[in-house]
């Protein structure tokens, strides 16, 4: 059962930073350096200098950057740019966006969850992880001793009778609000209310949860549970639950661009691709693209793939003949994975079909969300081949991570990202 509780987080004291939208910042991962520099020259006390310091010259060791970063919390703690939540509190959260002319009202709240090794108990991953950002976050965490971002969780129950008692006890408060670079508001509200949170927590108890984005984070914080045992706020992380239900949640597609392939027109592809998928030529252009991307997002159908060439400029529908084929090539995965069009995509297309036809080349794929990404490299040719793939469903995170496996990288893209500096998790005991 997942255990969730409310928890007394820090957070920016608006009287002394002036604008939030100043101080949050994007999750880590997601921030290249050309960003990384607007946000230190926007406030100086932007959380980028906490989730993501810079080296800076002299610097003495790799390790200088995390140190400097605990120096910056443990100072704006000091002097209140950061205050402490007088009570425990669930921090209810709200995102609304735009998506492809869709307008989309994502409701949830961060909560502190207790920690559980992965196939052991209600909190699944569906998603496979690295070494290097856990090693890098993990360093962090053990100079400032506080969770910056918070884990993106998933559960299956309603979503009114768990977001309800938390909505109506924000009342007609005002938020935190910030709206982001991307056009996103983003909606914050402390709630102490000690009988919505029991309301909320209930609903919650027998439910199982589906980390949706953040598995280096909630892995993470598994290594520093290991490193202090003996510190009960170890014990947990923060995490932003949403329903399954709510109407706002969406997952998005990640597209991909597939480099280290000679110029390849339509023709030799359909060739190639002709043995094991039905092929429709869909035209030139991006009016092709879109007619394409229509016939497999109309349907979330798994079985299509939309190819792009740069060298002619036109696209293919690619219809799987018979599914049968995954049964041998992903043999050690589960019907539910291997009827994901990313491990078609991957497993079929890209490993089983171009990678022997073309030996010896390295290809790789750089992945995007939006169709004009995928029009700009094609018209610019910047890569000879894009694939239009439709995204799992929640069903799939769902049946897969329930069967405790992992999906393919990219297999789903869960849009807004969840700011960074709304509410920090003390990793340490109360004073």
């Amino acid at each position: 059962m997942a255990e969730i509780q409310p928890f007394r987080g820090w957070r920016y004291d608006i009287a002394q930073v002036g604008m939030l939208a100043d101080v949050v910042a994007p999750p880590y991962d997601v921030i290249d350096s050309g960003e990384q520099d607007r946000l230190y020259q926007r406030h100086p006390c932007n959380i980028v200098r906490l989730i993501l310091n810079r080296d800076e010259p002299g610097d003495p060791s790799p390790a200088a950057r995390y140190e400097r970063a605990a120096r910056f919390l443990r100072q704006w703690q000091g002097e209140g740019v950061l205050s402490r939540e007088p009570s425990p509190a669930l921090y209810v959260y709200h995102q609304s966006f735009d998506w492809e002319g869709v307008r989309y009202d994502r409701r949830g709240f961060l909560c502190r969850i207790r920690l559980e090794e992965f196939g052991t108990g209600s909190v699944f991953p569906h998603e496979q992880t690295m070494p290097g950002p856990k090693a890098d976050r993990l360093a962090l965490w053990e100079h400032g001793h506080t969770c910056l971002s918070p884990v993106f969780g998933l559960y299956p129950g309603d979503a009114a009778a768990v977001q309800a008692p938390l909505d109506e006890a924000c009342g007609d408060r005002p938020p935190r609000e910030v709206v982001d670079a991307d056009g996103v508001t983003h909606r914050l509200w402390a709630v102490d209310d000690a009988d919505a949170i029991a309301r909320a927590c209930a609903e919650l108890a027998d439910l199982p949860v589906f980390i949706a984005d953040g598995h280096h984070r909630y892995e993470t914080a598994l290594n520093f549970r290991r490193a202090h045992p003996d510190v009960d706020a170890a014990g947990f992380t923060m995490m932003m639950l949403v329903a399954m239900n709510d109407p706002g949640l969406a997952i998005l597609p990640t597209h991909r661009l597939v480099s280290g392939l000679p110029d390849l027109e339509t023709g030799p592809l359909a060739e190639l691709l002709g043995e094991f998928f039905e092929i429709a030529e869909m035209g030139s252009g991006r009016e092709a693209a879109r007619a394409a991307w229509a016939e497999i997002d109309g349907s979330g159908d798994q079985d299509c793939l939309a190819l792009g060439t740069a060298a002619d400029q036109r696209w293919l529908l690619a219809r799987l003949k018979d599914p049968v084929v995954m049964e041998s090539l992903a043999a050690d995965h589960g019907e539910d994975w291997q009827g994901l069009g990313v491990s078609r995509l991957h497993t079929l297309v890209l490993d089983t079909i171009l990678r022997p036809a073309f030996a010896g080349q390295n290809l790789s794929c750089r992945y995007v969300h939006q169709l004009e990404e995928v029009d700009r490299a094609i018209e610019n040719r910047e890569v000879p081949l894009a694939v239009l793939v439709a995204p799992a469903t929640l069903e799939h995170v769902r049946r897969i991570a329930s069967q405790r496996e992992t999906m393919p990288p990219k297999s789903t893209f869960f849009f807004p990202k969840l700011l960074s500096g709304l509410v920090l998790y003390p990793l340490e005991e109360d004073s």
